[in-house]
Order: C-alpha cells, then sequence, then structure tokens
C-alpha cells in the first residue's frame, strides 16, 4: 500500500480544495476501513499468535475477503484525504487487480489446507461482494478477549494518515 499512498501524497494535480470535504469523507471511509479490520481480526486472529482455524465468523460471514475490502477503503480514504479525488477510481481499479490475483492464490491455498469445509464455504459466502444476505448463521462466537489485541495489531494502519496530513500541513505554509 505504501507506494501508492505516497504516490497519492506527492501528487498535486486536479486537487480538491475543500478541506472539509475531503477530509470528512476520506476520514469516515478510513475509519470504516479501520474498524472493518479490527472486526476482521477478532475473528481471523492474523498477528495474535492463535492457532489458526478455517474462520467463518464475523465478516467472514458475509465476504470471504474483509482485510482486502478493508484496505481498499484505507486506500480511497487517504486518497480523498490527499484531495485528488479524481485517482479514487484509478486506487479501486489497482484493488481489484492486485487482490484478484492474491486472492486467487489464496483461495488455492485454503482448498488445499482445509479441503471441502473450506469449498462448502467459499460455494455459499461471495468473494466480495457482501450484499447478499449472510449465507452461513451468525455462530455465538465470544471474540470480546481479542477486542485490544486486535486493536493493537491493527494501530499500524493509523501510521498512513501522516502522509496526507503532512501533505495538507506542507500546502498550508
Amino acid at each position: 500500500m505504501l507506494p501508492l499512498v505516497i504516490a497519492m501524497t506527492i501528487c498535486t494535480w486536479y486537487e480538491t480544495e475543500l478541506d472539509a470535504l475531503t477530509f470528512s469523507l476520506g476520514g469516515a471511509v478510513f475509519c470504516i476501513g479501520v474498524l472493518l479490520r479490527v472486526w476482521a481480526t477478532m475473528h481471523v486472529r492474523y498477528r495474535l499468535r492463535v492457532r489458526k482455524k478455517l474462520t467463518t465468523t464475523g465478516p467472514y460471514t458475509y465476504t470471504r475477503n474483509p482485510i482486502y475490502i478493508a484496505n481498499t477503503l484505507l486506500l480511497v480514504g487517504i486518497c480523498a484525504m490527499s484531495e485528488v479525488l479524481w485517482l479514487c477510481p484509478l486506487v479501486l481499479v489497482y484493488s481489484a487487480v492486485v487482490y484478484t490475483f492474491v486472492v486467487r492464490y489464496e483461495e488455492a491455498h485454503l482448498a488445499a489446507k482445509y479441503g471441502a469445509p473450506y469449498l462448502d464455504y467459499a460455494r455459499r459466502v461471495p468473494r466480495w461482494v457482501p450484499f447478499r444476505k449472510a449465507a452461513l448463521r451468525l455462530a455465538s462466537v465470544d471474540t470480546r478477549a481479542f477486542l485490544r489485541p486486535s486493536i493493537k495489531s491493527e494501530l499500524h494502519v493509523s501510521l498512513l494518515l501522516v502522509l496526507p496530513l503532512f501533505k495538507e500541513l506542507f500546502h498550508s505554509l
């Protein structure tokens, strides 16, 4: 993500100089991305040093790739905060292309690792668009114990805000 964030921050072509709009809209989209990442981390427990298992709860009930959706929201939010709104569609295309390749690789790995349970899950839960009704029953999984470690493991995402904030500060001087 970092090279794309740096490019958005450096770019000054056709900036939208409506700070209230770009920062509030971009900040809201960014925050939704962070919240989705935390929610997904609470269930998948990635980076929490917990034994891995096939995750089908939380946001994984609605889509197989909530973290990649969250990453895309982070990038779009930063793009808006960088005041280059015209780049947002390109960010979406970039994310779609990159994550399509990543997901195809990961799906093959998960199918080999988990076999029939993963293939059944993949058949019932959409890869990307979580618009249809949840394909799985929501399991009552107590994830409260993972909230604090999940937030802590996602704190690094806030560093992505440094560059658009620096850009805005630099331009206002």
